[in-house]
């Protein structure tokens, strides 16, 4: 049974692979050594041909600093991510993984400026994507993304 997900792009699906998926355990591992929300570690990877071409972690220093603002006010999940600098998509692993790709080297064939077309995302630690972060992937030309399940 799938879940109902707070939100999904019309014509886009998550995709599911088991915990032992070798890119799953890439992006757990980053999440465990590189996310700053030492609460809600996610990581994700993005993959073309086979090889991971980038990776990102959630988080800023700011909840450690200050905590989180969103939580403070009570916003529902997926909501009102301008209340907590913390909590801001641009602080999302989907995010820095897409920005992280862009910025390295690609394999062959060579990725143009600012599409990951054809690539895939596997994001651990996460059961969704907010639509700040589908936005990102649908731009970046992001092919599938995946879940562990």
């Amino acid at each position: 049974m799938k879940k109902k997900l707070p939100y999904l792009p019309k014509s886009r699906e998550i995709l599911y692979v088991p915990s032992n998926n070798k890119f799953m355990m890439a992006a757990k591992k980053f999440a465990e050594e590189n996310s700053q929300d030492s609460g809600f570690k996610t990581g994700a990877v993005i993959v073309k041909n086979d090889e991971i071409i980038g990776r990102g972690a959630n988080g800023s220093d700011f909840h450690e600093k200050i905590g989180c603002l969103r939580k403070f006010f009570h916003a529902p999940t997926g909501k009102f991510y301008w209340l907590c600098p913390g909590c801001s998509p641009k602080n999302h692993a989907e995010q820095s993984a897409i920005r992280d790709a862009l910025k390295n080297k690609s394999p062959q064939p060579p990725l143009s400026r600012g599409s990951l077309q054809g690539c895939d995302l596997y994001l651990w630690g996460h059961w969704w994507c907010c639509q700040s972060c589908w936005d990102k992937m649908i731009e970046a030309e992001i092919r599938n993304v995946y879940l562990e399940g």
